[in-house]
């Protein structure tokens, strides 16, 4: 006769264990500085911009998440974003500009609000700290505020040793 074993201290818990790692989309990512296409990596020319972004080879993009930036202190119109964006959305799954951190937040930013945060109710949510993919410092912001409010008690780090945010 065998018997089901039941941890019981897990089983009536209240702490669940939130990895923001697993919101990372694993998309590829291609990164692009306009600096390529502007005369001399400064000054923008719309003539010769517009040829550039013409000769450029879009389709190494295809599927892929495109970040485009400037390296430069050049002063870019918006239109100029813009040409790149009609030059690169029929190939790439999504075009974001800015840094490297920024673009990451959007990613999880995105995930993170089709989550339903309402599972947390009253819990005691540990926030996992360490893993192979770097979570941004402005994604704990973020999770930090959807959970305020809904769990009982926010921590950072592991089960053995955690540093406690917030209690209701």
């Amino acid at each position: 006769m065998s018997e089901t074993i039941v941890n019981k201290i897990q089983q009536n818990t209240k702490l669940v264990t939130l990895d923001l790692q697993k919101f990372y989309d694993d998309t590829p990512i291609e990164e692009l500085d306009i600096k390529q296409f502007l005369f001399q990596e400064l000054l923008l020319k719309e003539k010769e911009f517009r040829r550039l972004l013409k000769d450029h080879d879009w389709s190494q993009y295809e599927g892929k998440y495109l970040r485009v930036y400037c390296s430069t202190d050049a002063i870019i119109a918006p239109w100029a974003w813009m040409l790149i964006t009609a030059h690169a959305s029929s190939y790439a799954s999504q075009i974001f500009k800015g840094t490297r951190e920024a673009f990451h937040y959007d990613l999880y930013k995105s995930s993170l609000n089709q989550h339903d945060w309402n599972q947390y109710q009253d819990k005691f949510v540990m926030l996992k700290g360490c893993g192979d993919i770097t979570v941004p410092d402005s994604v704990y912001l973020l999770v930090t505020n959807k959970l305020i409010g809904k769990a009982k008690k926010i921590m950072y780090g592991e089960a053995c040793s955690n540093v406690p945010v917030w209690r209701d």
